[in-house]
C-alpha cells in the first residue's frame, strides 16, 4: 500500500500582508499539499482572526502585545495557541512541526525572525528582500551551517531560480534583473518635484503593500533586489544588470558563460513564484490566468535612469562598499519612505535622506548581528534628524 504523501507545514510571518494573504489562497487551493502551522500579523487582529478559524494553525502571534487579549479570546475556544510580542515572534519558529517558513513581513522586522528559524534548521521562502540586504553575508552563511534552503519569493529572483533549475552546475555569466520602471518612467526630476503621495501609490502592474509600492517608484526596491540576488546567488556585483521592461513580462534572465540567456516569463501575478517557492520541486497545477503572446506583440527594454532615480545608484554603491552599507541603506529608506507616506518630505527628498546618512553613518568592514543592529538604531536615528 503507498502512503501518503504527508502536507507541508507553513508558517507564514506576515500573513496579513499583500503576500501573506496571497500564499493563503494558493494553501487554499492545494490542501493535500500544504497546511497551515503559524500565522503571524503585527497589528491585523481582525484579519488574522479570521484567517486562524478558517485555516485551523497551531499557533498564532499577534506582535503587538496590546490585542494580545482580544485574539486570545477568539481563538482559545477553536483550540488555536496565542502567542504576543515580538520575541515571540521568533521563538514560534522552532517548533519541530514546521517545514517551512515564509517570510513575508516588511522591511527590517524581518531579520531576527528569519535569522532564527534558520538557526532551527527551517528551510525558508523569503519575501522579506532586507533580510538579505541588511545582512546577507550573516543569513547566507548561517544557512549553509545548518543546511537550510532559501527560496526566493519576489518575482525576479523566483526568475532567476526558475532559469537556474537544471543548471546549477553552469557558471553564470550574468544576471538581468527587469524593472517595470514604475508609475514615473521617463519623468525628469522637476517633474518628481510635483509627485504627490497618492500619484505614488499607483504602480502599473503589480498590486502590492504602501512601503514596496513606494520604492518601487523610486526604483529603490530594484536597488534592494539587486543586494538580494548578490547573496541568493552567489554572484558580483558586476555580474548583476538592471534593465527596465515595461510590461513585467519577462520576469528576469540568466545569462551563462556561454552566450546563451534563459529568461522566465508570466503574466504579474505573485501567487506563482509564491506557489513555485512552497512547492518546490514541484510545479503545482494552477488556475491562474495563461499569458497570451498575441496579447502582447511588442516586448520592450531600457537602460534604467540612475540620475534622475538615484536611489538605484545608491543600491548599487553600497552593494560594492559593502559591510554595514546596505543596512544603512535600507534603515534610511525605511524612514524616508515612512515620512513620504506621512507628507512630512517630498518624493525627491527620499534620495536625499539615503545619501546624507550612507556618508555619516560609521562604516564597519565586517559586522556581526550586533553591529546590524545598532547600525541600524544610528541610521534611522540620523536620517530622522534630517528630515527634522
Amino acid at each position: 500500500m503507498k502512503e501518503q504523501k504527508r502536507a507541508k507545514a507553513i508558517a507564514i510571518l506576515g500573513s496579513t500582508g499583500s503576500i501573506g494573504t496571497q500564499a493563503l489562497e494558493v494553501i487554499a487551493a492545494h490542501p493535500d499539499e500544504f497546511q497551515v502551522e503559524v500565522l503571524t500579523a503585527q497589528q491585523n487582529a481582525d484579519l488574522l482572526i479570521e484567517q486562524a478559524l478558517r485555516f485551523k494553525p497551531n499557533a498564532v502571534v499577534i506582535a503587538n502585545e496590546s490585542l494580545y487579549a482580544r485574539v486570545k479570546e477568539s481563538l482559545v475556544p477553536a483550540d488555536i495557541k496565542v502567542y504576543a510580542g515580538q520575541s515571540a515572534l521568533s521563538s514560534v519558529l522552532e517548533m519541530e512541526s514546521i517545514d517551512l517558513v515564509l517570510t513575508a513581513l516588511v522591511g527590517y522586522a524581518g531579520v531576527k525572525p528569519t535569522l532564527r528559524a534558520i538557526e532551527s534548521g527551517k528551510d525558508i521562502a523569503l519575501a522579506n528582500k532586507e533580510t538579505l540586504v541588511v545582512a546577507g553575508d550573516l543569513i547566507t552563511r548561517t544557512a549553509r551551517e545548518k543546511g537550510v534552503n532559501i527560496y526566493p519569493v519576489d518575482s525576479e529572483h523566483s526568475a532567476i531560480f526558475q532559469c537556474l533549475v537544471g543548471e546549477f552546475h553552469n557558471k553564470i555569466e550574468k544576471i538581468i534583473l527587469t524593472a517595470s520602471g514604475g508609475p514615473f518612467r521617463g519623468k525628469s526630476r522637476a517633474d518628481l518635484d510635483r509627485v504627490r503621495k497618492e500619484d505614488a501609490l499607483k504602480h502599473p502592474n503589480w498590486t502590492m503593500g504602501a512601503k514596496v509600492t513606494i520604492d518601487s517608484a523610486t526604483l529603490m526596491n530594484k536597488g534592494l533586489e539587486v543586494i538580494e540576488a548578490r547573496w541568493l546567488f552567489s554572484v558580483q556585483p558586476s555580474q548583476i544588470e538592471v534593465v527596465v521592461h515595461p510590461q513585467s513580462i519577462v520576469h528576469s534572465l540568466v545569462q551563462f558563460e556561454d552566450g546563451s540567456i534563459k529568461a522566465q516569463l508570466g503574466l504579474p501575478d505573485m501567487r506563482l513564484p509564491i506557489q513555485f517557492a512552497l512547492g518546490y520541486p514541484s510545479r503545482l497545477s494552477s488556475d491562474f490566468p495563461r499569458f497570451d503572446f498575441a496579447r502582447f506583440p511588442s516586448l520592450t527594454f531600457e537602460k534604467p535612469d540612475m540620475e534622475t532615480f538615484r536611489n538605484l545608484a545608491h543600491a548599487f554603491h553600497a552593494l560594492e562598499r559593502g559591510g554595514n552599507m546596505p543596512c544603512i541603506l535600507n534603515a534610511a529608506n525605511e524612514v524616508a519612505v515612512a515620512r513620504f507616506l506621512q507628507d512630512q518630505i517630498s518624493f525627491n527628498k527620499m534620495p536625499d535622506v539615503v545619501e546624507y546618512c550612507m556618508e555619516r553613518v560609521g562604516f564597519i568592514a565586517n559586522p556581526g548581528l550586533d553591529d546590524y543592529v545598532e547600525t541600524d538604531k544610528i541610521a534611522r536615528h540620523l536620517a530622522s534628524e534630517y528630515i527634522r
